[in-house]
């Protein structure tokens, strides 16, 4: 079996700390390239992830899923496009290691997206709020109501194959990508599977769920997109 193209992006804010541990961590021979979506850092997030061989983009625009849709425009412009795009945050909670156990479905089973589940997963103490883990369990629970997909959670460490995300037309540019991902290919019926991953505390404070604000926004953006996408 031929090795597929696998592109690692990672969305990143203020993650000076953290991002050499995350791309450090990525499992070379399984990957081709490493993207930094930098989202208007005022820290050496760039300077940092550029050193250690990413190639970074800048977003000003802020937002989680602005990031990501850099990420995904830099891609569509390439000679080769990958086969496989696997998102990760650079706060350096998810383990970078495991990134075989995401890809590992699409590769032998032909899954089209996987989800890296903390629900299933070893979690440590004190790596998720008890508002996160609230809004995950709600989240799920309508997917599964609405649109009949089983979820556990809206990880943010996943792996999609790239003609499959570039059917979906993303266009959430904030809290709600995670969510969109996750909506729109149970809309379209594709292959989902998700994987235990393992998550820790992340190194410095959380953009949405550190604060209240963050979090009464994310939580009412995943909400809207959910019902929203009901119809259309």
């Amino acid at each position: 079996m031929q090795k597929p193209f696998i592109a690692v992006l990672i969305p990143a804010l203020n993650e000076e700390k953290s991002i050499g541990k995350v791309i450090a961590d990525l499992p070379r021979e399984w990957v081709d390239e490493v993207i930094v979506c930098d989202n208007n850092s005022t820290d050496r997030t760039a300077v940092v992830a550029r050193e250690l061989g990413a190639m970074v983009l800048h977003q000003p625009l802020p937002g989680y899923g602005n990031a990501c849709l850099k990420g995904i425009d830099y891609l569509q412009k390439k000679p080769q496009q990958p086969d496989i795009v696997v998102f990760i945050d650079g706060d350096y909670s998810d383990f970078p290691a495991e990134l075989p156990l995401l890809v590992q479905p699409i590769i032998v089973e032909q899954m089209d997206l996987v989800i890296g589940s903390r629900e299933l997963g070893a979690r440590e103490k004190g790596s998720m709020t008890p508002v996160q883990i609230f809004g995950n369990w709600l989240a799920t629970t309508l997917i599964r109501w609405i649109y009949g997909y089983r979820f556990t959670d809206l990880g943010p460490f996943r792996a999609v194959r790239w003609e499959k995300l570039m059917e979906m037309h993303m266009c959430d540019r904030n809290y709600g990508w995670t969510v969109e991902l996750q909506i729109k290919a149970a809309k379209m019926k594709m292959k989902t599977a998700e994987v235990a991953v393992s998550y820790r505390p992340r190194i410095g404070v959380s953009k949405v769920s550190g604060t209240l604000k963050g979090s009464f926004w994310a939580g009412y953006k995943i909400l809207l997109l959910i019902f929203r996408n009901m119809v259309g």
